[in-house]
């Protein structure tokens, strides 16, 4: 009995080196075909993250989130930007009384936009407030005794 030269496997292979060779995994040419575009980064404005957010902390409190308790540094806002979320948040409270919750959300949505985007982000009334930074300076603070005192981003 003599074995065939043609297997199962060895045509599937085959066939599937045929589909690559024509072109299924053939890259850009270099006549001028189109290549997939590179993504290019986009800075987020002031007021793109205030948005972000204000809206995100009000929603949390107003579905009465765990985490909606944590105090204002704690949520990463300036005093401005905490009281866009103040006022936001008892609108939207009145609003989902009225008309519900995915209206009160989408109230959110709204006003948080529009208030941070007329106060620019609504990023300078707050010393403590600072713009993320790409390179952070750590300081350490010690105490007469060499203890560490304190340690914080510049």
């Amino acid at each position: 009995m003599t074995t065939s030269r043609h297997t199962p496997a060895r045509i599937v292979i085959a066939a599937t080196l045929a589909a690559l060779a024509l072109g299924g995994c053939a890259g850009p040419s270099r006549d001028g075909g189109a290549e997939a575009p590179t993504p290019v980064p986009r800075r987020t404005s002031a007021a793109e993250l205030c948005t972000a957010l204000v809206s995100h902390w009000a929603g949390e409190a107003l579905k009465g989130s765990t985490w909606a308790g944590l105090d204002w540094e704690q949520k990463g806002l300036s005093n401005e930007q905490y009281a866009i979320h103040e006022d936001v948040l008892a609108a939207a409270r009145a609003e989902e009384r009225r008309q519900g919750r995915a209206a009160a959300l989408e109230l959110i949505g709204d006003q948080t936009k529009a208030r941070c985007e007329a106060l620019k982000g609504a990023t300078g009334s707050s010393e403590n407030w600072r713009p993320p930074s790409h390179n952070p300076k750590i300081v350490t603070e010690s105490n007469y005794f060499g203890n560490v005192k304190s340690t914080h981003f510049r």
